[in-house]
């Protein structure tokens, strides 16, 4: 199960970004996990500094 954002959270800093270590999130205006690429790893959500990332279970 892929990462989700909640969008209403997400200020499109970027962190998650550099983050991910598969280059699933793209940015353009808030964060857009692609969940084809995603392996759930968690990184994005330890990092992401407004909790706007969480696990997809």
């Amino acid at each position: 199960m892929a990462a989700v954002v909640d969008e209403a959270k997400c200020t499109g800093c970027e962190i998650c970004v550099d983050a991910c270590p598969v280059e699933a999130i793209t940015v353009d205006d808030i964060a857009k996990i692609d969940p084809e690429v995603c392996t759930d790893c968690g990184r994005c959500i330890e990092e992401c500094p407004n909790d706007a990332i969480s696990s997809g279970e």
